[in-house]
């Protein structure tokens, strides 16, 4: 490492690399990671004559970053399909539709500009985590030890994004969609390039903020999931009178839409409206949702008839469970949408807007007026709290609620009585506990919120 001799084990994490630019991720490691992650492909598909995608977002140290990825691989003996920049749903299309043999994104997702990283993927856009493979990169690049291979080769591939389009458009009918007022903030990030394509080919009319992009987030950073960042678009859609907003992450692989009112639309009530829309299709199928409370999802899944399946948190574990079940749909808490395609199963933002749009058209109605009848929990939202001794804390919430209606041990402790229930997660790189509660009134909610807080922080 240019700053340190000690290697960067922690960047390596559940389901991507991801650590600060220089300090602990460098061209360096950028050049290990590349020739370990060949590596280990290789090895998996018992040759040496492979092609993997390589792309990246818009930070400023991704360019560098990537070029020393590329002359990893190429030096381990495989080829790279180069698509430039492009967003992570755009790279797992690439990967996925042209039957590559895996690939590599250099991005950073929602963090801060200092920071960048790696997801990787095999196959069909198959998500590599740590317990399939982040960890095998991550011990190879530290021993630095590999096989000298005739080099590969780069071959530049231009137009994906306009072929993901055409691909994703196959699952919307434009026809049953009117000309809505929409306002898009991506942040200066990469789900720019999709929704300028996308409102090419639907009607309506898109007003565009932070449009260029741009890696040092000079609007505010690419993170929906923090309603500061979504104060922008909010006002920008009040002050227009639009019919709705978009904001997407950094590296466009997540969703969040703003009603006319200008007020967030839960993600637990998106994926449900989805999961709707997809039964209709797809009759008595498996539809996944993580662990987090959003009990609505579970209630909408039921109503229309689908089989609602609890997963761990996270986007790789969630895409493992869909592939494991076939199941047609998908959505995490954090704004992730997940489909199941002919040539694999990922995140799917561009018909996702679409069936939304669809569904606003066929029903008449405002945003707003969609979505009010299913606000019908209150939710505490993801509340952290600083926890040294985290598994004596959930030790001792577990015996405080060993007579509740329901616990499960499937990711951190779920526990559910009748008219409230919640999920405590311990973070898997810091000393936090994550809470997230749900119940059947705002009384109830706010009573057991604290209840447990001043238990988790004691």
């Amino acid at each position: 490492m240019t700053t340190s001799n000690k290697f960067p084990s922690h960047i390596f994490k559940a389901y991507d690399i991801r650590g600060i630019y220089h300090n602990e991720l460098d061209e360096i490691l950028a050049y290990k990671i590349g020739r370990a992650f060949t590596t280990m492909l290789q090895y998996e598909e018992k040759k040496t004559d492979i092609s993997l995608v390589v792309s990246s977002d818009m930070r400023l140290s991704s360019p560098q970053l990537k070029q020393n990825i590329i002359q990893g691989i190429i030096d381990q003996g495989a080829h790279v399909i180069d698509i430039g920049m492009a967003s992570t749903p755009t790279f797992y299309f690439t990967v996925a539709e042209y039957n590559y043999d895996g690939g590599l994104i250099v991005s950073a997702s929602h963090n801060p500009k200092e920071y960048n990283g790696c997801k990787m993927v095999r196959k069909q856009a198959t998500p590599i985590s740590k317990e399939t493979g982040i960890y095998t990169i991550r011990d190879l690049a530290k021993k630095n030890i590999f096989t000298d291979h005739k080099k590969g080769t780069v071959i530049k591939k231009s137009d994906v994004l306009e072929d993901q389009m055409n691909h994703d458009l196959k699952y919307i009918n434009k026809d049953n969609i009117k000309s809505f007022r929409i306002v898009a903030d991506p942040a200066n990030s990469m789900g720019a390039q999709y929704l300028d394509l996308l409102f090419k080919h639907i009607p309506g009319t898109l007003t565009k903020i932070n449009f260029e992009l741009d890696g040092t987030f000079p609007a505010h950073q690419a993170d929906p999931l923090n309603e500061e960042n979504m104060k922008q678009l909010k006002e920008k859609v009040v002050e227009e009178g639009a019919d709705l907003g978009i904001s997407t992450d950094g590296d466009g692989d997540r969703v969040f839409l703003v009603d006319e009112k200008g007020e967030t639309i839960p993600p637990y009530i998106l994926r449900g409206l989805l999961a709707k829309i997809f039964l209709r299709q797809h009759p008595n199928s498996h539809i996944c949702y993580d662990i987090r409370p959003g009990r609505i999802t579970r209630d909408m899944i039921l109503e229309n008839g689908g089989i609602p399946i609890v997963t761990r948190v996270g986007h790789s574990l969630i895409k493992e469970k869909m592939r494991e079940l076939d199941a047609v749909f998908a959505g995490e808490s954090s704004g992730h949408f997940f489909l199941k395609f002919d040539h694999g199963f990922y995140e799917a933002p561009v018909v996702m807007i679409g069936k939304i749009l669809e569904e606003l058209t066929i029903k008449n109605c405002r945003f707003s007026e969609l979505v009010k009848p299913y606000k019908k929990y209150f939710h505490s939202g993801e509340i952290n709290s600083k926890v040294e001794d985290k598994e004596e804390t959930m030790n001792q919430i577990v015996s405080l609620h060993k007579n509740a209606k329901n616990i499960s041990y499937l990711d951190g402790i779920t526990i559910e009585y009748d008219d409230y229930w919640f999920n405590i997660r311990s973070s898997n790189t810091e000393s936090l506990l994550r809470l997230n509660l749900e119940a059947k009134t705002q009384e109830i909610m706010e009573e057991k919120r604290d209840e447990l807080l001043a238990i988790i922080r004691s």
